[in-house]
């Protein structure tokens, strides 16, 4: 084998230009090559440019997840092609819009997912999914043709619109306090807004999560609705009687009113001598324990010599003798 050293130094040095050109080309086209760039292709059709180019980013959510391969024309419209590199997932309904990425004019390509499943790689979004950035210079420009010289109806008149602003002028000069707080006051509003942007964010979110089982749950409410429906209806049928009811149990409340009101009178003494009878029976309470205790015997004997007929026999002892008359007279 020849040694190094002895080989042409000519087509050494031009085979390391070839290898070297070759790793530069692989370098700056490293995202064409199939193992290092990879990605699946998309096309979206727009009604205007709006100053994308290619190379420019393609975000969803704020993300980079892509970049523009070409804009061109195609028919009465453009076709932006775009490559997907990162694993983001979005569905088949999403859209695009084109947006100002720097206040230098540079522009980017925005996903807007939407829909189920995933878009096929190849697929195209449609014009009517996609938006275009509004052009300032137009718009300048559109206002440049419409003040005009004020010789048509629809231009603007500026003597008139001077004079619109002067008057605004003048309000406001007279008033720059509270003008000063209300700009102070909205601008501390958006600060808030900004700083509560995670809570409103899960705020967004939280609602979400209740339409969607609103949504999952409506076959539900409509039952519940029809339900209330019905029991509304049953208490229209028995609105009648219930007033019925409500109208005696009023004239019920008014008649033992009056009955009170009137027997006061009378209820008041003779509720006094029950209150005397009770205390003469709380008194006597132990006493009558016991004569109900002795008559018991004596009544159940007496029931049982009524029992041998119509005519019955009995005995009380215990009582004194009865005094002979007789004896008084012979005294």
């Amino acid at each position: 084998m020849k040694p190094f050293r002895e080989r042409n130094p000519v087509i050494i040095g031009a085979l390391s230009l070839a290898v070297i050109a070759m790793l530069l080309l692989a370098a700056f086209r490293a995202q064409d090559l199939p193992l290092i760039g990879g990605g699946d292709t998309y096309y979206a059709m727009f009604e205007d440019t709006g100053g994308l180019q290619a190379q420019d980013e393609v975000r969803m959510a704020g993300v980079r997840v892509g970049v523009v391969k070409s804009v061109e024309l195609d028919g009465a419209q453009v076709k932006v092609t775009f490559k997907i590199t990162s694993d983001e997932q979005f569905g088949k309904d999403t859209g695009a819009a084109i947006k100002v990425k720097t206040l230098l004019g540079s522009m980017y390509l925005a996903l807007e997912p939407a829909g189920d499943d995933q878009l096929k790689a190849g697929s195209t979004i449609p014009a009517d999914r996609t938006a275009e950035p509004f052009d300032v210079i137009d718009a300048f420009s559109g206002l440049a043709d419409t003040i005009g010289d004020g010789s048509s109806t629809t231009d603007i008149d500026t003597t008139q619109l001077g004079n619109s602003l002067t008057v605004l002028a003048d309000l406001t000069r007279n008033t720059p306090e509270e003008f000063r707080g209300a700009l102070s006051g909205l601008s501390r509003l958006s600060a808030n807004l900004a700083d509560r942007d995670g809570e409103i964010n899960s705020l967004l979110g939280n609602l979400k999560r209740v339409s969607t089982v609103l949504d999952a749950r409506d076959d539900d409410i409509i039952a519940l609705m029809k339900d209330s429906d019905t029991l509304f209806e049953a208490l229209l049928q028995r609105r009648d009687q219930l007033h019925q009811l409500l109208v005696s149990t009023q004239t019920l409340s008014t008649e033992l009113t009056r009955l009170i009101r009137d027997s006061r009178a009378d209820l008041k003494p003779a509720l006094t001598q029950l209150d005397s009878v009770l205390d003469v029976i709380n008194k006597n309470e132990d006493n009558l324990d016991n004569s109900l205790r002795l008559m018991a015997p004596f009544y159940r004997v007496f029931a049982n010599t009524l029992g041998t007929g119509p005519w019955f026999d009995t005995y009380i002892q215990n009582l004194p003798p009865v005094p002979d008359a007789t004896l008084g007279a012979r005294g």
